[in-house]
């Protein structure tokens, strides 16, 4: 065989000598079972579909580097964060959240933002969404909340009712359903929305001093979004036009860029601070807690192959390094469980091993072994438990975090600012939002929740008045409501309006 000549195999690396005629008894059958190559390629094709992500099903991704701009040092000691001018590898993953892997890009839909930075201590993944806010503040919450937002389980189809029932039944979610129900909801293209962590994170330092941290990473291509009516264009002309942009854009060497800022807070401040700050149905106001510049990150190349990459790809927020940690936010909490589960039931218990998702600069090394799909040396014959006197990797004492106080009764306990759901939206709809902003929001929910029971539409409206009147009223007169009744509803307490829309 010539060394320039490309030889097709099974498998197994046997070269296959005819990859149009199965194997026959005669002509012109039938098949003969021993055509191991059909077999091959049979078996594999059918079993090409690993299960699609419950959440964030389709998505584009890329991989680029972010750079330290700025000295962060007295906040965190992480090393990728530690000179002014260090350069880490990253990974990003954008989606869309609540549709299917065939669904169009230009849904009226959250997006996800996640990063993972390839560093010396491991990877570090920042999964976040292009809102830096979300709908529910409980994780026991949430796949309720999903089974709302995915397929009637009658109809198979789409249901505002479900939609509606359980967001009205729900007013934490009202933020983010303001910000959804905004142009927002359907950014232009992946490159021109910014990234949101949304959670609270702890940062600490060499001395054990630590923080807590809020990251905004803010396009330079601009925010650019779609209007209602371009997003319904837009869904018929090309569905998939975000993840064609992206690869395209860095085809074409425009290779899009944020800048990284983190919000920073004292333990001090957050302990006295208006709201709650690991609620992750508000945010810190900027006035509070200013923008630090962080870094920067570009994308500039695309992936070989998608389904190695971007299919492939998991990332969970419980993939932190020293410097970087967790907080007591309870939905942060049930993700830090819920992402590495759902990777192991849809990539299998050794996911962290392929390619796009293993720690390059600082392979792991640890006692875990066997599996589905182990693929590397397995350990080889290293031990394979703890402690043991034969050289096997042993704990770190210096990356422990600082800790901080946890105290209470354990038990189901309620949300204790049960008034101030309505604060930020409202100020987000009368101070943020220009006119042009606020007609569109209205036209945006009116088209979606007219289709809900008039009863889920009182209920849900009363929830717009409470953030704020003019909401309110605006978007009872769009759906032909009595205004004086949605007021009355605003009036009552959650269990009140619930009993009375029942």
């Amino acid at each position: 065989m010539a060394e320039d000549k490309k030889v097709l195999t099974t498998s197994s690396g046997a070269p296959v000598d005819d990859d149009q005629n199965t194997m026959t008894a005669g002509s012109p059958g039938p098949t003969l079972l021993q055509d191991v190559h059909l077999i091959d390629k049979l078996a594999h094709f059918d079993r090409e579909r690993i299960p699609e992500r419950v959440v964030h099903a389709k998505g584009a991704g890329a991989y680029g580097y972010f750079e330290v701009t700025h000295d962060v040092t007295k906040y965190t000691k992480a090393k990728f964060l530690s000179k002014v001018g260090k350069r880490t590898e990253v990974f990003v993953r954008f989606s869309t959240v609540g549709g299917e892997k065939g669904s169009a890009d230009a849904e009226r839909d959250p997006r996800g933002f996640a990063v993972k930075f390839y560093t010396e201590e491991g990877n570090y993944d920042l999964v976040g969404n292009n809102t830096p806010v979300f709908f529910i503040r409980d994780p026991l919450k949430f796949p309720d909340f999903i089974h709302t937002q995915k397929r009637n389980p009658a109809t198979n189809l789409k249901d505002p009712d479900m939609f509606w029932d359980f967001l009205s039944l729900t007013p934490e979610s009202i933020h983010q359903v303001t910000i959804l129900f905004s142009d927002r909801g359907t950014p232009k293209t992946y490159r021109h929305m910014n990234g949101y962590s949304g959670h609270t994170f702890k940062w600490y330092n060499e001395k054990g001093e630590y923080f807590w941290v809020k990251i905004h990473l803010k396009t330079e291509q601009g925010i650019q979004n779609l209007t209602r009516d371009e997003a319904e264009r837009m869904k018929g002309v090309d569905p998939d036009h975000a993840t064609r942009d992206l690869f395209q854009a860095i085809e074409r060497g425009e290779c899009p860029a944020w800048k990284v800022y983190a919000q920073i807070m004292t333990p001090e401040q957050v302990e006295g601070y208006r709201f709650d700050s690991f609620d992750i149905t508000k945010v810190w106001h900027q006035g509070d807690a200013p923008l630090n510049p962080v870094g920067r990150m570009v994308l500039n190349r695309n992936p070989e192959n998608y389904f190695a990459d971007v299919e492939q790809a998991a990332f969970s927020p419980g993939n932190l390094v020293p410097g970087i940690a967790a907080s007591p936010d309870k939905m942060l909490q049930g993700r830090l469980f819920s992402y590495h589960d759902t990777h192991r039931h849809r990539l299998g218990p050794n996911y962290q091993l392929l390619p796009v998702n293993s720690a390059k600069a600082m392979p792991a090394s640890n006692y875990q072994r066997d599996g589905f799909m182990r693929f590397d040396a397995n350990g080889g014959g290293s031990p394979n438990y703890y402690p043991n006197s034969f050289g096997g990797p042993v704990p770190e004492p210096q990356a422990a975090e600082p800790a901080f106080e946890v105290s209470g009764k354990a038990g189901r306990q309620p949300y204790t600012h049960p008034n101030d759901d309505f604060v930020q939206p409202g100020i987000l709809y009368r101070k943020v939002m220009t006119e042009e902003d606020r007609d569109h929001l209205i036209g945006n929910i009116v088209g979606h929740l007219g289709g809900a029971q008039k009863r889920i539409q009182l209920r849900q409206t009363a929830i717009f008045y409470k953030a704020d009147p003019e909401y309110g009223t605006r978007v009872a007169e769009g759906l032909g409501l009595d205004v004086k009744e949605v007021e009355r509803l605003a009036e009552m307490s959650h269990e009140e309006r619930a009993k009375a829309t029942a």
